[in-house]
This record gives structure tokens, sequence and C-alpha cells, in this order.
């Protein structure tokens, strides 16, 4: 997938996670059900996972290529980096403590979290496009948690596919408080 597929993908998969956080019941937005992360809980980990992924795109080029040194294959493609995520899942992978979001406060508000998930997403959005070009995303590696070493490239499609995952969550979330 080229840069610009990313980007419209990307831009995509973040506004239809939104929107659907958006018009859920703001009740059932902060239950947690038999021990399970609700809604605001799948937000808030996103919204770390992708602030970090985000400084994969905003961070000087020299930094990313000391942290995580010069590829030696080529990309892997969209379908091929979700088969090794799902694989990861399969086999027990769960988000380490870094990602896990912590308890919500009783002062915070759905409004809140959803922007700060719009400042973000814009902030990840705007790197990509603006610091690195179609050849920086395959000449860079970085340390993912559960992925090992990936390319930026993988990365964005990590963002996509993890996006879409947590949509995919909430609506069964949604779909069995009803």
């Amino acid at each position: 997938m080229r840069k610009e597929a990313i980007l419209s993908e990307t831009t995509k998969v973040i506004t239809n996670f939104s929107t659907i956080c958006s018009n859920v019941n703001d009740a059932v937005f902060f239950e947690s059900v038999d021990g399970k992360w609700s809604v605001a809980d799948n937000l808030k980990h996103l919204l770390i996972s992708t602030n970090i992924s985000a400084l994969a795109f905003w961070l000087p080029k020299f930094l990313i290529r000391w942290i995580g040194g010069k590829p030696n294959r080529t990309s892997k493609t969209y379908e091929e980096l979700v088969q090794k995520y799902k694989l990861k899942l399969q086999q027990g992978a769960v988000a380490s403590a870094r990602f896990v979001p912590k308890p919500t406060k009783d002062f915070t508000k759905k409004e809140n979290l959803l922007h700060q998930w719009d400042k973000v997403t814009q902030h990840y959005v705007k790197s990509l496009t603006k610091n690195r070009t179609e050849e920086d995303l395959d000449n860079y590696l970085i340390k993912h948690p559960l992925l090992g070493k990936i390319t930026l490239r993988e990365l964005c499609y990590f963002t996509i596919y993890h996006t879409q995952h947590h949509t995919n969550t909430i609506n069964n979330i949604t779909a069995s408080s009803k």
C-alpha cells in the first residue's frame, strides 16, 4: 500500500472509530463487563498506542535510525502484517503495562477522551504526511512491543488494523449491551 492509500485508509478508520465512540451511550461507554475493557478503556488504549506511534513520524530520522536500525528486508504487505499480529494474539499476547489504560477517574468525560483522540490522531496523520516520504516508510525500523522490529510502513499498517480491531471490539460491546 502506497503512502497516499495509507493516509486515506488511516483517516477512514479513525473517523469510523470516532463516530462509533461518539454514538455510544455514556453509561455503556464507561461500563466494564466481566473484567474486560470498557469502550473508554479501548479508546484510552488507542490513545496511548497512537500517540507513541506518532513519535516514529515526528522524531528526527537520525534518532529513528539510531533506535531501530536499518531494515535488511522489504516491508511486509498489509495482509502479512495483520496475519503476524493475529498470530501473536492467538498465542496469548496482550498489551504490555505501558499500553494498559489506567482506571477512569470519576470526572473524566467522554467528550474529553474524544477530544484527546482527535488531537492525537490529527498529530499522527500530520506527522506522517509532512515528515516521511514514501521511501522513508521502508527505510527505517522501530521496535514494536509485540511484533518486534517493523518498518514505518508496517507501523502504518498496524495502526490501521489496530484501530479496526478495537472498533470491532467496541461494536461487540455495544451489541451485547442492548
